[in-house]
């Protein structure tokens, strides 16, 4: 499958109400005004509200052609019943009910499984990625399992594209090396605050033709306002983060260019980068994020933040800048 992904893309954790509840109006308002905005790649998985982040994307989807989409879900977390926990909240960061237990499963099994029922859950007969859910613990059963089960899939023709979705860059190169899988979905690991995906994943999947995707663009929050939050990777920001990402957004002022802006048009402008996904809790969250991505950043921003120290010097940033 020739993968043709939108440059932004709608990160749907928060469909399955991440950190607060949302309804299933605004869910669905969420992903149309994605589409309003020339969204055409969206990306779940099962973890997400145990299953209400699928339920709430396919819902919503069904109203569009489903030729014009590129849909992506995730595989590793198998969910299974949990009738003592229906009365209790998931610990796990979402405002849903425990009614299921997350079960890791990377086995081939696991992998069917887990894709059948996203399916159902979805309420559509086909996704087009599936990625590898944060293996990081499980290196040597999704070397085994889930990467060939995957790739069967794949080549009979099931699925479009596999891959792995992570947080970190060391593991994602492995699976690039060992496996023939198609796409990455790299989180947090190419921002304006942390690049080690430039050391050895981005040249390797350019090599190999692998395409990447980038989450996590905000790290978790800090460089999601024009003054830079306290949250970086789902903790508190270490104070010295906080006044690196101070100092980043003075310069960006200086030229009329907002934090969240220059965190989006960094990875946007990597030759490696096909799309950057980021979520949103309602409909102007969407059109805010997609204003921000069309900003021009000049040139000269990236320079003085090379200058400064606050930016690699092999940042692929803009044309003739590096």
């Amino acid at each position: 499958m020739e993968l043709s992904l939108s440059p932004l893309g709608l990160g749907c954790a928060q469909l399955g109400n991440l950190y607060h509840a949302i309804s299933d109006e605004t869910a669905h308002a969420t992903v149309r005004r994605a589409w309003d905005e020339g969204i055409r790649y969206f990306d779940t998985a099962p973890h997400y509200g145990l299953g209400l982040s699928e339920i709430r994307l396919g819902a919503a989807l069904r109203s569009f052609p489903r030729e014009e989409y590129v849909l992506s879900t995730k595989v590793g977390r198998v969910l299974e019943p949990n009738p003592d926990g229906a009365v209790e909240q998931d610990d796990e960061g979402f405002a849903v009910p425990a009614a299921y237990r997350r079960r890791w499963d990377f086995s081939r099994d696991g992998v069917l499984r887990s894709l059948e029922e996203s399916l159902t859950r979805l309420g559509l007969d086909r996704v087009d990625v599936v990625y590898v859910h944060d293996p990081d613990d499980h290196f040597d059963e999704a070397l085994r399992g889930a990467f060939p089960a995957l790739r069967d899939l794949r080549d009979q023709g099931v699925i479009g594209a596999f891959g792995a979705g992570m947080n970190q860059t060391r593991l994602p190169a492995e699976f690039v090396r060992r496996t023939d899988l198609d796409i990455l979905l790299v989180a947090g690991r190419y921002t304006l605050l942390d690049q080690p995906a430039l050391d050895e994943l981005f040249p390797l999947c350019t090599d190999r033709g692998v395409t990447v995707v980038v989450g996590g663009a905000f790290n978790g929050g800090i460089l999601a306002t024009a003054e830079p939050g306290r949250v970086y990777d789902y903790a508190e920001a270490p104070a010295e983060l906080v006044e690196r990402a101070r100092r980043i957004a003075e310069i960006c002022a200086r030229h009329g260019v907002e934090l969240p802006e220059a965190a989006l048009a960094l990875p946007m402008a990597h030759p490696a980068v096909a799309s950057v996904v980021v979520g949103a809790h309602d409909p102007d969250q969407v059109g805010v994020n997609a204003r921000r991505a069309r900003a021009v950043v000049p040139p000269q921003l990236w320079a003085e933040l090379v200058g400064a120290g606050l930016l690699r010097a092999d940042a692929v940033i803009a044309e003739g800048v590096s």
